[in-house]
């Protein structure tokens, strides 16, 4: 299984994703890593991905996810995942990939980008994010409030599909 923690930018993709992967003792991968140095530079500058920068992104990590799934080896993987073609874009990995949505308002993650140090992601963006989201429904995503704490979020990730934790 490979878990593909997923929402708008400053929803708690990667604290929740890390935070997840390390009781499961699985490994983690941050989405953003893949981006291309031109998308990142996009971000920095304010201007919203288009479809085809995303593609080769989408691509890399679906050759990732396909890997783990090949190889039996599990993992969590912190992706936006806004549209569902995107999300199209993962399944097609191979079977056993799921996707958590953590959602929030824009009120929420605009006080959230706010404070955040250190990210390439211009908070100017967030706008373009809430556009592009296509919110997946229940039969498509664990749908999780990410105000809610993140071991209340992790615990309920492991819940629903019945994981055991290393602790």
């Amino acid at each position: 299984m490979v878990i593909v923690v997923m929402g708008v930018s400053g929803a708690g993709k990667t604290t929740v994703g890390r935070a997840l992967a390390e009781t499961l003792g699985w490994p983690f991968y941050d989405g953003d890593d893949f981006h291309p140095p031109a998308n990142i530079e996009k971000m920095r500058r304010g201007v919203p991905l288009t479809d085809a920068d995303r593609r080769p992104w989408l691509e890399a990590l679906q050759a990732l996810i396909a890997r783990h799934l090949q190889e039996g080896r599990p993992a969590v993987v912190a992706c936006s995942a806004l549209k569902r073609s995107y999300r199209d874009v993962l399944r097609r990995a191979g079977e056993g990939v799921r996707f958590v949505h953590l959602a929030a308002d824009y009120e929420t993650i605009r006080r959230r980008l706010e404070t955040r140090q250190g990210h390439f992601f211009d908070p100017k963006l967030l706008q373009s994010q809430f556009d592009d989201l296509e919110a997946p429904d229940a039969d498509e995503a664990l749908i999780l409030e990410a105000a809610r704490p993140v071991s209340a979020l992790v615990r309920a990730i492991i819940t629903r599909w019945n994981l055991q934790g290393r602790r």
